[in-house]
């Protein structure tokens, strides 16, 4: 019966939806409120926006790596190694995030030279420098997050992100329109109000894990072991295949962002609120992605790979009914939807036309998304990795490329590309899951 599993799974996975939904809300309000200010804002916003996800995205993925570790030790009751990956894990997303930081500094000066539009350059370094300070408690947030997502602990991460995301939307309010005294900063008013509430969210969650005993009957253990280099080269070999893999589906969307600006800043603007819509959808459907390696990591370090099987697919199928529900809402609001964002009807004309393509590319989204969660959850993240690549570099850019500008598809043909990479990794990611833990039941059966 897969009931009981789609229960569990949406008991976890609530906390994370709403804390995810939460975030894109704060997204979703910054693009409205920086919509209005204009076109060349909103590109320019978009542009330096899809260019530092790059960077933020293949760290959040890195630091996922640690989960599955966590979990599985949890599910063996093994409370000193629980604490060992954590700590392993911090010191790491330091080394990494740092790194990341740097290296995304370096891109600055190449912003010229992407084919954009010159007018919307100067908003985008602005947004773009006081985006990348705000990577930085958001480092130690997520590294705080994951080890409680790996004891089972969803709901404190989604309260601290309401209450953060409430205080970014009213900065957003004060700092980019200039409310109650303050100067009027615009885009760079943006990006600082969501500097301030990472840096909120990371002492709220660091003050609730030194008090509460559900987190410090972990943190509290004294523990005098060094740190080791094998703990180090482990969590490396699953952080790292699972950083590539956000590494490749982000660039494939900020470098099909980049395709949309050749066409015009309007183009580009119509692909930033598509991307926003998709992105709402898939965050919220992604609590189920966390629930399914929350769940198949406790019953896999269990030993009880049919309970792990089970997840996992219940996870799938949950994720494909909302992915569904959303595409359909799209569609029919397809026309609506852009002016939310903008009063340019070339921009809502762009939009409301890959909302279409966009509505089925999420079914698509939200059966790899599960099937790579629960992938994770076993620590198989090396094969995935390299369907990843397959999907988006050897299938999707180059036939959004194709079909957007050989075949004159116009902006619409970027997501039909996208769609057709993701059916690809969505089929190979479930058939994997599939093998291996029918193989991995059989082999315990015979045993």
């Amino acid at each position: 019966m897969l009931l009981e599993h789609y229960k569990k799974t949406i008991r976890l996975a609530v906390p994370v939806m709403i804390a995810q939904a939460g975030q894109m809300v704060v997204q979703f309000a910054d693009n409205i409120m920086v919509g209005h200010l204009g076109t060349e804002e909103l590109a320019g916003v978009s542009f330096a926006g899809n260019i530092m996800l790059i960077g933020f995205v293949f760290f959040i993925c890195f630091s996922h790596g640690a989960t599955p570790f966590i979990g599985q030790s949890f599910g063996k009751g093994n409370t000193r190694e629980v604490l060992k990956w954590f700590k392993h894990s911090h010191y790491l997303n330091m080394a990494v995030g740092g790194l990341t930081i740097l290296l995304m500094v370096l891109v600055v000066p190449f912003m010229d030279h992407m084919g954009q539009d010159p007018s919307i350059l100067v908003y985008a370094r602005e947004y773009y420098w006081i985006s990348l300070a705000s990577i930085i408690p958001a480092i130690f947030f997520f590294t705080i997050k994951n080890f409680s997502e790996g004891i089972g602990i969803t709901k404190y991460a989604m309260y601290i992100t309401l209450l953060t995301n409430l205080v970014n939307i009213f900065l957003n309010w004060l700092l980019i329109y200039g409310k109650w005294g303050l100067p009027q900063m615009g885009v760079a008013g943006a990006a600082t109000a969501t500097l301030i509430s990472r840096i909120l969210c990371l002492a709220i969650f660091s003050y609730i894990i030194g008090k509460l005993p559900v987190y410090t009957a972990f943190t509290k253990i004294k523990e005098r072991g060094k740190l080791e280099w094998s703990a180090f080269r482990q969590l490396i070999s699953t952080s790292l295949p699972i950083g590539l893999q956000g590494l490749f589906e982000v660039t494939s969307f900020s470098l099909c962002a980049i395709m949309a600006g050749w066409i015009s800043k309007e183009a580009i603007a119509g692909y930033q609120i598509t991307n926003i819509m998709c992105t709402l959808s898939f965050l919220i459907a992604e609590g189920l992605g966390v629930a399914a390696t929350i769940n198949v990591s406790h019953s896999f370090g269990q030993g009880n790979i049919a309970a792990a099987r089970k997840s996992g697919f219940a996870a799938t199928h949950l994720a494909i009914i909302f992915m569904g529900i959303a595409g359909i809402l799209y569609t029919l609001f397809r026309k609506q939807i852009p002016y939310i964002f903008t009063d340019d009807p070339a921009v809502a004309g762009f939009a409301s036309g890959m909302l279409i393509i966009a509505a089925l590319f999420q079914i698509f989204d939200a059966t790899q998304m599960a099937g790579f969660a629960a992938l994770r959850g076993l620590k198989d993240v090396k094969i995935p990795f390299l369907y990843s690549f397959a999907a988006y570099y050897i299938i999707g850019l180059p036939s959004a490329y194709a079909i957007t500008f050989m075949l004159d598809a116009g902006a619409n043909g970027i997501w039909i590309g996208l769609a057709l990479g993701l059916l690809t990794v969505a089929i190979l990611s479930q058939i994997r899951f599939g093998k291996l833990t029918s193989t991995k039941l059989c082999s315990t059966k015979e045993r």
